[in-house]
């Protein structure tokens, strides 16, 4: 599959910091269609004047929204133009599914052989009073992710921003990368009665490594219900207020998280107790965010053990944790901090 003229000059950049022989799927074909797809699905929202239930339930048991769905839709279509992707799946349909026979069949002579792991439209809790939510994915090296180690396995993630602009975020970690960890920002221009729509860069180096302090600093608490139960937690949170860290948290992960990568700080709290239960997933939500944060330099940990999230191999489609991400300074504090002995 050709890039399309949308993702053409975006194509070619990819091509220019990958290896120069087995990732010309990726560079061409994958990542572009998922661009095309975050595209198609700002085009969707825009149409999508009611937001209501779809009368069904994911595979999880979340109400499904009729956005949900179109979103869902939308991006499988444009991973079935891949040749290389062999498997897809996502919050709404969490099974390792062939993308399509075409796909299955090439993937079988290709040494380039992708799964894509997806939350079709994460924030859908707060898409109807219209505040910015987004599109997840990540890109796995072989026809499953089950069983491989983030770290190695997951080689790109997107993240598709719906605000007053479209944007995207798009990070690669390969073998032999002719670069260093690439993490873009894009911005996208809508198409015209005489001209298609166009991706364009923004951003060439999205970066959390800044070598001068921040003159502002951020904090994102998610899971604030977490504090009433975790003294450590509502102690911290206590603790950015009183030294005059700028609330930014909206509800949803992807506008909160890009917030902190277009600002160059900021850290994202989604600790978990034993009442306030962990919700995101790692397959869908917390593995492809946690790419990004160590291509910006950032760092990603689960907020229990303080490991890596890309350290342990994923084990089912339904893995779930905490979340502690974002400047490594911060996100090391944040660590230290909840790992107290309270008395």
């Amino acid at each position: 599959m050709e890039p399309s003229l949308a993702t053409a000059s975006i194509a070619k950049h990819l091509q220019s910091v990958l290896p120069a022989t087995g990732r010309e799927a990726l560079a061409t074909s994958v990542l572009p269609a998922l661009l095309d797809s975050v595209a198609a699905v700002a085009v969707a929202l825009r149409a999508a004047h009611h937001v209501a239930l779809a009368g069904g339930t994911n595979a999880f048991g979340d109400d499904q929204l009729n956005v949900d769905v179109v979103a869902e839709n939308l991006v499988r279509e444009a991973l079935a133009r891949c040749p290389t992707v062999a498997t897809a799946s996502s919050e709404e349909d969490p099974v390792e599914r062939s993308v399509s026979n075409v796909s299955a069949v090439s993937s079988a002579h290709s040494s380039e052989v992708y799964t894509v792991g997806f939350d079709p439209l994460d924030g859908s809790s707060i898409i109807l009073p219209n505040w910015t939510v987004g599109t997840i994915a990540g890109v796995w090296d072989g026809a499953t992710a089950l069983g491989s180690r983030p770290a190695d396995a997951q080689v790109a993630a997107v993240l598709g921003v719906y605000g007053p602009r479209t944007t995207a975020i798009v990070a690669l970690r390969v073998p032999g990368q002719r670069q260093q960890p690439l993490c873009l920002g894009l911005g996208y221009t809508d198409a015209s009665a005489t001209t298609p729509g166009r991706w364009n860069i923004v951003h060439a180096n999205v970066s959390l490594a800044s070598p001068t302090p921040p003159t502002t600093r951020y904090f994102a608490p998610a899971n604030a219900r977490a504090a009433a139960e975790d003294s450590n937690y509502r102690d911290l949170v206590l603790h950015y207020v009183t030294n005059k860290y700028t609330l930014r948290y909206s509800g949803g992960l992807v506008p909160d998280l890009v917030h902190m990568l277009t600002k160059g700080h900021g850290i994202y709290l989604s600790p978990v107790t034993a009442a306030s239960k962990a919700k995101l997933r790692r397959l869908y939500e917390l593995c492809p965010v946690a790419l990004v944060l160590e291509c910006a330099g950032g760092k990603a940990v689960d907020p229990v053990t303080g490991a890596s999230v890309l350290a342990t191999p994923l084990a089912h489609t339904d893995e779930r944790g905490g979340l502690l991400c974002g400047t490594a300074e911060e996100v090391d504090k944040a660590v230290e901090w909840l790992g107290r002995e309270t008395t």
